[in-house]
């Protein structure tokens, strides 16, 4: 598996994994101990995450409205990685405030989550790279100082 650029089954591989392993009380890699943590905050993909078999080459369609949980665990740990090394400069800060301001691990980086999701969902739109201005511009529009 490519550690900076997993296939899709790669990555989902990585969670059913670290959840399989989670539940039968394995030792866990630091990167899994922080997958676990999300997966934990998310009990509606639990089931899912049961089930590799079934769900190893589901489709999601978000235009029928259909969350990818796949996509929505990644996106956690992308933030926490990005919050972790402060990347882009200023994220740490922002979900410093966030987490004071809800008192709320999950609810403050669903807030982080949406301004990444929408950076991509704009980086694909206009076939370029993220935009960590745009980025940055969207989390202090979540915290008030824009």
């Amino acid at each position: 598996m490519s550690l900076y650029n997993p296939s899709r089954d790669q990555a989902r591989q990585f969670l059913f994994d670290a959840w399989a392993k989670f539940k039968q009380q394995s030792v866990l890699t630091d990167l899994e101990k922080i997958a676990v943590e999300v997966i934990q905050m998310h009990p509606e993909y639990h089931a899912i995450l049961d089930a590799p078999e079934r769900y190893m080459t589901q489709q999601y369609f978000p235009e029928m409205g259909e969350t990818n949980p796949f996509l929505h665990i990644s996106l956690h740990l992308s933030i926490i990685e990005q919050i972790s090394i402060n990347q882009p400069i200023g994220i740490a800060q922002v979900y410093a405030t966030l987490l004071e301001k809800y008192k709320d691990k999950h609810l403050a980086q669903h807030d982080v989550l949406d301004c990444l999701a929408e950076t991509i969902w704009h980086a694909q739109r206009n076939n370029c790279g993220l935009d960590s201005a745009h980025y940055l511009g969207l989390l202090h529009q979540k915290i008030g100082t824009v």
